[in-house]
Parts: C-alpha cells; sequence; structure tokens
C-alpha cells in the first residue's frame, strides 16, 4: 500500500532553495525563488488500493486552543485539543513521574521541587483564557518535531539513570549530567545544521534580529545528530571532571540510551519533513504534503530543473507547469509557489513523489542498536566497550542510509555527504578505540 499524505494547514515556508542534481540523488544549491506557501487544498488522500485517510505527517502534532474546555476536533491535518484535555493530561503525566521520583529517591525534598516545575506548564495554560492573552486566539501548537524531542530526552534520561543503577552509580549523576549534554549537544547540532544549510535558513534574515531568531528557531526543525555528538562529548567530558568520574564509564552507561533518543528523535524529522529519501516504488513509499519541509525542497528542485520530483493529482508534473508558473510569480510580487500552482490548477492536490520514508528507516534501526547496546552493556569485558561498539556500528549503518537520502549534496567536491565523511572517521576511530581498550584489558589481566 503506497500512502499519500492530506494537508489541510497553512505553513509559511522561507526561500524556496533549489537544488540542482550534480551527481544520482544528490544535489547541490542555487537561489530560486521566494515562497511561502498557502495550503489551500481539499482534504484529499490517494492510495494505490484506494482512499483511505491518513493523516501521519503532522507538523504541528496538535493544538491547544481556549473556545471550549473539553473540545476535541480534528480541522484539516490538526487535531483541536480544549485546554482542559491539555492541563488534564499534564497532571497524570505529573503525578506518575512524581511518584516513580518518590519511589527512587525517598526525598520528600527533591519530590516538592519536581511538583513546582510540573506545575508551571498547566498553570500558565490555565491563566490563558483567565488573562486573555493574545494566543487565546490562535491556541498553543505542539509541534511534532519538538513533541518527540521531549519524548527522547525524557525516556533516554530514564533508562539511563536505571541503568546507573544497575552497577552502583548514583542515579543523581545521570539527571544532573543532562543538562551538561542538552545545552552544549544542542548547539554542535544546531551550528553543524546551519554549516550545511544556511543559505534556506537565513533567505529571509534582513537584520541581526532576523538572523539570531533564524538561528535559534529549533522548533522549526534543524539540527543535525552528528553535531549533537560532538557538542555532547564536549559537554560529557567537562562534567567528569567536574565531579571526577571516568568518562568511559559514563559513556558506556548512556550510549543505549543515546540511541533511544534518536529512535524517537528520527520520528519527529518524519513529522516534519525532513531528512528524506530519494524516488522510490516500493509498497511503504511516501508522499509528503505542501506544508512540509521535503516538499519544500523539492518544489524549488522542480522549479530550477523541471525535474518530476513533485505530483498532482497523483501524477509526476514534468516541466510543462514551470512557464505559467514562473509568469505568475513575476506578475503577483508576494505570492508563492504554492498559490501560482493553484491559479493554473485550483481543484487540484500537490504532493512530492513517492520517496523512502528514511526517517522511519532510521527509526528502527536506532532503536535496534540501543536493544543490543543494552544486552551487551550487561556483558561487556571492559570499560568503553559499549562506546568502541556504538561508534564501530552506528556508522556503517548511516553510511548505507545516507546512500537512499536525499537531502545533502556531496562535500569537500565528493560524492560523500557530510554525515558519510563523519561517519568514516567515527568508524575509524570505534575501530581504534576498541583495539586500544582490548590490549589494555589483556595487558591488566
Amino acid at each position: 500500500m503506497r500512502i499519500r499524505y492530506s494537508a489541510g494547514t497553512q505553513t509559511p515556508l522561507s526561500e524556496i532553495v533549489s537544488p540542482v542534481v550534480d551527481r544520482p540523488g544528490r544535489f547541490s544549491q542555487i537561489n530560486a525563488t521566494t515562497a511561502c506557501v498557502d495550503h489551500r487544498f481539499n482534504e484529499r488522500v490517494f492510495l494505490q488500493h484506494g482512499p483511505i485517510a491518513c493523516h501521519v505527517m503532522r507538523k504541528v502534532l496538535l493544538r491547544i486552543v481556549f473556545d471550549q474546555l473539553w473540545k476535541l476536533e480534528s480541522v484539516g491535518n490538526e487535531l483541536l485539543v480544549g485546554y482542559g484535555w491539555a492541563i488534564s493530561f499534564w497532571a497524570v503525566v505529573a503525578t506518575v513521574s512524581l511518584f516513580v521520583l518518590w519511589k527512587m529517591s525517598k526525598d520528600i525534598g527533591q519530590v516538592f521541587s519536581s511538583l513546582i516545575f510540573w506545575s508551571l506548564i498547566p498553570t500558565a495554560i490555565a491563566l490563558v483564557p483567565v488573562l486573555n492573552l493574545p494566543v487565546e486566539e490562535s491556541g498553543i501548537p505542539v509541534f511534532g518535531y519538538g513533541f518527540m524531542l521531549f519524548i527522547a530526552f525524557s525516556t533516554a534520561t530514564v533508562l539511563a539513570a536505571r541503568r546507573a543503577r544497575s552497577i552502583d552509580m548514583d542515579p543523581d549523576v545521570i539527571w544532573n549530567l543532562m543538562m551538561w549534554l542538552l545545552v552544549p549537544g544542542l548547539i554542535g547540532a544546531r551550528i553543524i545544521y546551519l554549516m550545511q544549510n544556511h543559505q534556506r535558513v537565513f533567505a529571509q534574515a534582513r537584520g541581526l534580529g532576523d538572523f539570531l531568531w533564524a538561528a535559534i528557531s529549533l522548533w522549526d526543525g534543524g539540527i543535525v545528530f552528528y553535531g549533537c555528538i560532538i557538542g555532547g562529548g564536549v559537554g560529557l567530558v567537562l562534567y567528569c571532571r567536574r565531579i571526577n568520574i571516568r568518562p568511559l564509564q559514563l559513556a558506556d552507561v548512556l550510549m543505549p540510551s543515546l540511541f533511544v533518543g534518536l529512535g524517537f528523535g528520527r520520528i519527529g524529522c518524519f513529522l516534519y519533513g525532513c531528512c528524506f529519501g530519494a524516488a522510490c516504488s516500493l509498497p511503504w513509499a511516501v508522499h509528503f504534503p505542501a506544508d512540509s519541509m521535503t516538499f519544500n525542497v523539492l518544489a524549488g528542485r522542480w522549479l530550477a530543473t523541471g525535474n518530476p520530483v513533485i505530483e498532482q493529482d497523483g501524477k509526476p508534473i514534468g516541466g510543462e507547469l514551470i512557464r505559467p508558473a514562473v509568469d505568475y510569480l513575476e506578475t503577483h510580487t508576494n505570492a508563492s509557489a504554492m498559490e501560482a500552482l493553484s491559479s493554473i490548477a485550483p481543484d487540484s492536490v500537490f504532493t512530492t513523489i513517492a520517496l523512502h520514508p528514511t526517517q522511519i528507516y532510521s527509526s528502527l534501526l536506532a532503536f535496534s542498536l540501543a536493544f543490543l547496546l543494552a544486552w551487551y552493556f550487561r556483558r561487556r569485558p571492559f570499560e568503553g566497550a559499549v562506546l568502541a561498539l556504538a561508534c564501530i556500528i552506528y556508522p556503517i549503518n548511516r553510511f548505507v542510509l545516507e546512500i537512499i537520502r536525499d537531502d545533502e549534496p556531496g562535500r569537500l567536491g565528493t560524492f560523500f555527504t557530510f554525515s558519510q565523511l563523519t561517519s568514516m572517521a567515527l568508524f575509524a576511530a570505534g575501530c581504534g578505540l576498541m583495539f586500544r581498550l582490548h590490549r589494555k584489558h589483556l595487558a591488566t589481566k
């Protein structure tokens, strides 16, 4: 069954940057046209075996609204949730979390401190209609990408704390470590992303404030896993020096959780539409709607080259619509590419062509690696073995996965992407680390 997602939201997009093919499956970037996509779509879904609605690709996972306390309604591609449901859900999660914390720590002071933290969000939500804040009319969007990052970080931390307890390490070491990993990890991940995509990210920036805002807009997607590893590694070493703990021991504890987090994070990538794959004719191929990052990139590619990478009502569009679309954009200064397409074919639905769901591939591989590392952790022959094994296995699957991804060009004058080049370096480092630690282990026997 081939899935085609429906769309029904309005999402401003920055300048469409058109990737021009310079080798099979890869592209280089040139400026094309400034566009923002106005999604005036009929709610239509196409499946190879019949019309079945699939609202899976959700840039906005849900929207907390304030017109009704217990509202629960799907409109377009968004789920509208009354603020009463949001507060109730948060209260349940907080209660369970505080109970687990009490069982683990038996520290009433720590539980009370956490209670204050957990109460901030529902209090803020409850005050919105009371104070008639501006967000009362628009609602509070909960972005799928950001939500999955939250799930990833929380789950990874809890599992790492449990693993630390299994080797008689104080779980508080893990909880205190998380901020040392989170902040430098996000900084490193964002810096690497901006280095690779600065043209698109800063296309609409006109002043210092715009540049700073674009640089920190993590809620709109845009982090690189290897950058997270680099930044987080720096934070880990600094923290270990601060509390005088062995870095290899702590790294072994963290490695399985790292890939649990990556598994959830890649689901966020799928919801947002980044990290997309190349063209695919397999039964599970996916079509992304026009409010996704994937469509933004491929629409620019189509405008620049005429390559049939977007579809109209299930059929690839060649170069025949480019001239009318460009004419429309030239005569309508502030118009968008989608407005141009809608003016040409107002009753049509535009999506990407069928693509590999590489985000899901990556998520499944990450969860599998997390399970393998958790199993190996209990059988590791020496400190650092789990870290070294992760540095050997992950680069292999990442290197192969990059072959069927289509969101990054070759770097340094090669056919290899940044992630492939980094994977080769990390694989060599992992092999070297495993060899060195193994020899050291034998020498101390």
